[in-house]
């Protein structure tokens, strides 16, 4: 908001400056700003494993139901966001990735 507010005054782009600095100096401290980041970071990763789940079952032909895909776009955990990339591969229809797999003999 101060930003917008300074429009394009010399004192923005001080502003600016002194953001940036701050953004680059808050790994590790807690701030607002780290968690806002990483909140927002880990919500992009998990768009961008969810579309490469929706991309690969697409490519190979196979039919993904609104409940389906509602699941894996809801999905915001990394893990098992991986494991049903690593998944769409393999599987007959979009509904067993969320199988647990079998586990090794």
């Amino acid at each position: 908001m101060v930003e917008v507010g300074l429009e394009s005054t010399p004192a923005r782009k001080n502003w600016r400056k002194l953001m940036q600095d701050v953004v680059t100096h808050f790994p590790g401290h807690g701030t607002l700003f780290e968690e806002k980041y990483l909140e927002g970071r880990a919500e992009g990763e998990a768009r961008g494993e969810a579309r490469g789940i929706l991309r690969v079952l697409e490519v190979r032909g196979v039919p993904v139901s609104d409940d389906a895909r509602q699941r894996i776009t809801g999905c915001t955990d990394l893990d098992v966001l991986g494991d049903w990339l690593d998944r769409s591969g393999t599987v007959e229809r979009a509904e067993d990735l969320f199988d647990d797999p079998e586990p090794d003999a």
